[in-house]
């Protein structure tokens, strides 16, 4: 139980309650010490001057006169005054009131215990010997021993003080840290409970529960998407999938009934043909999903994304021009980006085959790269027949194709596959059809930041074309 108290807020903000009292207390008695010590000193020197005074006054006519001096001061005694006794060479009394309750030693005596008039005290003395005999002169310790309680009453409330104040805001803090951590307990359950649309409340006021609450929910979010994405990729496969099952089902079943065997052999390749599409489709719903949850561990070394579009315009002009395709590119020099440049190759080369694939020859297709305020965009566009209007929202999707694109190949992967490579390197895809089909990738800038200033400073290459 001691354990998951120290372990708790309050325990914690209790153990910093403790420190500080320690610390209140050592600082006390330091400080006790320190004046206490001067105190003590100060009544040393008190009654040193004080002796020193009498031996020279008295210097001249000896202890008679010493004897005249102590009647003097005492006589004009004030509750401020020093207590004094001169005593003669065999112990008797010569002057002074204070009687000594022990034998007087020479020098300094801190704890000197006497009496005088019905009252006992303690006093610091000084016995000094003089010639026929011993002066003692003594500062009671009363007004000493005041102070050191005063003092110590001191420290000891405010050891107190802060110790209650130390249980206290234990209490505070912990019950205002339970409260706002039920709020997050109580989100959490409700969505293991299956209610993901719960989110944790948030204050606005920006502290650190605020903060965790608004990472909380975004962590929420990401895996509302997930689950959402989820569920809409099972069933993009199970309705996706099951006119090619089918047809393999259907392909199999006529391989077993067939009596020619080459017949049977042509049934078989062609089973193993549909389930090899099949096979390419799982390939890419699994390389989908894994681009998808590799965002934090995507290695990004600064790249030349210009090098990289041109490099990839020079794979493809062939095939382009093969196909009966217009092939130019708009390529601003200079562009770099922090990425994986495997991912982005595959991005690029998955927008040339869907315009290879998607639009007749005679349409001119382009690639281009640009830089904008805080981002670098690659596009590749067509002039081609381009989708429906209603269509655009959901091309980016899973198994998503436009009408026009029915009678072509493929399972409609490439794209959704672009759009998890964008978003993998935080960025974002676009699709646009208005006199034909655009797709944009935007992505942001290592030295986002920086690139107002790097424009101010140079003039940056503008794009060119090439045929």
């Amino acid at each position: 139980m001691f354990a998951r108290f120290w372990r708790s807020t309050s325990g914690l903000v209790a153990v910093v309650a403790v420190g500080f009292s320690l610390a209140t207390l050592a600082i006390g008695f330091s400080a006790y010490e320190v004046t206490h010590e001067a105190l003590e000193e100060q009544l040393d020197h008190r009654v040193a001057n004080e002796t020193a005074a009498l031996l020279t006054e008295a210097h001249a006519d000896g202890i008679s006169d010493l004897a005249d001096e102590i009647r003097l001061r005492e006589s004009a005694r004030s509750t401020a005054s020093l207590e004094y006794l001169l005593l003669d060479s065999s112990g008797r009394t010569i002057a002074g009131s204070m009687i000594a309750d022990s034998a007087v030693k020479e020098g300094y005596e801190e704890f000197f215990r006497y009496h005088r008039a019905g009252t006992r005290g303690v006093a610091q003395a000084l016995a000094t010997p003089v010639p026929g005999g011993m002066l003692v002169v003594a500062a009671d310790r009363r007004d000493l021993i005041e102070i050191d309680h005063t003092l110590a009453t001191l420290f000891m409330g405010a050891l107190l003080a802060m110790l209650i104040a130390g249980i206290s805001s234990a209490a505070l803090i912990g019950l205002a840290t339970q409260r706002r951590l039920e709020r997050i307990e109580t989100t959490a359950q409700a969505i293991m409970a299956g209610d993901f649309t719960r989110r944790v409340p948030r204050d606005g006021s920006g502290s650190e529960f605020d903060r965790l609450a608004g990472v909380v929910n975004q962590m929420l979010e990401r895996i509302g998407s997930l689950v959402a994405n989820l569920r809409e990729v099972s069933g993009d496969v199970a309705h996706d999938l099951r006119t090619p099952l089918t047809r393999l089902h259907n392909s199999l079943d006529r391989a077993l009934t067939e009596t020619d065997a080459q017949v049977r052999t042509q049934r078989i390749e062609e089973a193993r043909h549909q389930a090899s599409e099949l096979l390419e489709v799982f390939a890419a719903i699994l390389r989908i999903t894994e681009v998808e949850g590799m965002a934090a561990t995507l290695p990004r070394p600064a790249l030349d994304l210009s090098d990289l579009v041109e490099q990839m315009a020079e794979n493809y002009r062939p095939n382009m021009e093969d196909s009966g395709h217009i092939f130019r590119t708009q390529i601003q020099p200079g562009l770099t980006l922090s990425g994986d440049r495997r991912l982005l190759k595959q991005a690029i080369a998955n927008l040339l085959d869907n315009s290879l694939r998607h639009t007749p020859p005679g349409t001119q297709v382009t690639l281009g790269a640009e830089r904008k305020e805080y981002s670098v965009c690659i596009i590749v566009s067509d002039d081609g027949p381009g989708v429906e209007p209603s269509e655009l929202g959901r091309l980016l999707q899973r198994f998503a194709r436009s009408e026009r694109s029915r009678s072509t190949p493929g399972h409609g992967l490439g794209l959704a596959l672009v759009a998890a490579i964008a978003a993998a390197h935080g960025g974002r895809a676009e699709v646009e059809s208005n006199k034909g089909f655009r797709v944009t990738l935007t992505f942001p800038t290592a030295a986002s930041q920086s690139w107002a200033a790097q424009t101010a400073r140079q003039e940056l290459g503008q794009p060119h074309e090439k045929a």
